[in-house]
């Protein structure tokens, strides 16, 4: 049975990564993701239900469009597998447990905010307010232990974030500082921590190699928000895992 519902859960990620696509590349252009059919970007072609269907339509068009055999983005199977994989695992962690539900939900404005800081270097607003209502009742529901770790967490990451920002006058940008706070919300203390410093060492470390390969110029700005999103994932399924071990070895 649990590979069946693995199986489902997948089959649905895909489905809905196919929508994170369509929400994160509308949302920060048009302020809306129902405006308009699905359409090529090159060609304008508007289309068809079987050039819409998850990874099997850009693998069986050699990603590329139909109309005017302009490429696809990666960004579009990519998201659909990981999410696909991202809910699989999430039912094989948690099973029908209410932390499902929180892992199904973070998961999904993880996907939408890689997408829009990646494209267009914007975390946007409407979309950090919409999933907000959810995860407060989620953390009324079922509260972290201790219950005050949703509230100092958020409040760390907001100062944490701010400094930096006051700091390096524009390092980070009012969409990091909160995302970072909602993430301190509903991971709290220790979690939000690893996060920063997960999301700061994959950056660097990225930049430093694209800067190597002549991809990237010095100072030259760079979407954070995708090492965030990453080093999120990370610690939200093996953050005390890592926690444990630092804390058994270090202290």
């Amino acid at each position: 049975m649990d590979t069946f519902f693995l199986i489902l859960f997948f089959l649905i990620g895909l489905i809905f990564g196919s929508f994170f696509n369509v929400v994160g590349l509308r949302l920060p252009k048009n302020k809306s993701f129902s405006k308009g059919r699905s359409h090529c970007t090159n060609c304008h072609k508007q289309l068809v239900w079987y050039e819409l269907i998850p990874v099997i339509s850009y693998v069986f068009q050699h990603g590329r469009c139909r109309g005017c055999s302009g490429k696809i983005s990666l960004i579009y199977p990519l998201i659909e597998v990981v999410t696909g994989l991202l809910f699989a695992l999430s039912f094989y962690v948690f099973k029908f447990d209410i932390e499902f539900i929180t892992a199904l939900l973070l998961i999904s404005i993880l996907m939408i905010i890689f997408v829009t800081d990646l494209t267009y270097m914007i975390i946007p607003n409407k979309v950090m307010l919409f999933f907000l209502p959810f995860f407060i009742i989620i953390r009324i529901i079922q509260p972290l232990n201790p219950w005050w770790s949703s509230l100092i967490g958020a409040g760390i990451a907001f100062f944490l974030i701010a400094i930096i920002i006051l700091i390096s006058k524009g390092g980070m940008g009012g969409g990091d500082l909160k995302l970072f706070t909602l993430l301190g919300f509903i991971l709290g203390i220790k979690q939000v921590m690893l996060i920063f410093l997960l999301s700061c060492l994959i950056g660097a470390l990225l930049g430093v190699l694209l800067m190597a390969l002549g991809k990237l110029k010095r100072k030259e700005p760079m979407p954070f928000g995708p090492f965030i999103v990453i080093a999120t994932l990370f610690t939200y399924f093996l953050g005390d895992f890592v926690i444990s071990w630092y804390l058994d070895f270090f202290v």
